[in-house]
């Protein structure tokens, strides 16, 4: 396992290699395989064993061959070309910075993204990703199991606003939208249309409109765009650092914190030494 050393020079590195992402999203039509690759990468996590996550572990052989990840060698490929540029990156950083890039340049909201996660080889156990023949329980073992919660599930959900099914690596065949490449509140307004729609509508689909619990967040997401923004963004960012410990900027949190506490310290000192000499 290696592990990104977070620095002046590593930040440099990631604004760069954002810039290549963006080129290589826009001339590639890419960007549902990107944002398909960074949630895979990072969701197969589990809060209680804290295995899995956005390691860069779906680029080994043994990952990609898991049936929920076919197609994803080609985003894999791509992000190759990045990688070579910038080498110093780790591909878990690298993988879940594509997935923000994707969502940014197709009109989506700004995603904070913090660079620092380690790489590992070690690939988790196949299964812990949504299986789009289930339903709302399903769902929420899943997520669950993540960390995440209901909000959390319908937020995400809409990233299937962007991309299209494809039989080749599912069952199924169809685009949820009436443009994947546009990232937009569309999903939740043509999920609200049942079946007048010639869309797709998956079985996990369609428990978002189902369960009483996600059907009001459909309903809110597909009334108000904003808001969807908002709750994908704060979403996005969870998924992609589950399990993410960020040792560097807690270092730096914890000697702000000592700082604070000595220049207290200091003034308490100060004024006790002046209210002694003023009553002795």
């Amino acid at each position: 396992m290696s592990k990104a050393i977070v620095d002046a020079e590593y930040v440099k590195e990631i604004e760069k290699a954002r810039r290549d992402l963006r080129a290589l999203i826009s001339s590639r039509n890419c960007a549902p395989l990107m944002l398909r690759l960074a949630w895979h990468d990072a969701g197969t996590y589990d809060v209680k064993t804290r295995t899995g996550g956005p390691t860069g572990s779906i680029r080994t052989a043994r990952e990609l061959f898991h049936a929920a990840n076919k197609g994803l060698e080609t985003a894999v490929v791509f992000c190759e070309e990045v990688k070579a540029k910038h080498p110093n990156i780790s591909y878990a950083d690298l993988y879940q910075l594509a997935g923000v890039v994707a969502v940014e340049i197709t009109g989506g909201p700004t995603i904070d993204f913090v660079p620092g996660r380690k790489d590992s080889l070690e690939s988790p156990a196949e299964g812990r990703l949504p299986d789009a023949k289930q339903g709302a329980s399903h769902l929420r073992e899943i997520f669950y199991r993540m960390g995440l919660g209901d909000k959390d599930i319908v937020a995400l959900s809409g990233g299937h606003t962007l991309g299209k099914a494809h039989r080749d690596r599912s069952s199924f065949e169809g685009q949820w939208t009436k443009n994947p490449l546009k990232f937009d509140n569309s999903y939740f307004v043509e999920l609200l249309k049942g079946e007048s729609t010639d869309l797709l509508k998956l079985p996990t689909d369609k428990a978002l409109v189902e369960d009483p619990i996600f059907r009001k967040y459909v309903e809110l997401y597909a009334k108000n765009e904003d808001v969807f923004f908002s709750d994908y963004a704060t979403s996005h960012k969870k998924l992609s650092e589950l399990g993410f410990i960020f040792k560097n900027h807690r270092s730096k949190l914890a000697k702000g914190v000592i700082g604070f506490a000595i220049a207290i310290t200091a003034v308490i000192l100060g004024y006790l030494h002046e209210f002694n000499k003023k009553n002795n």
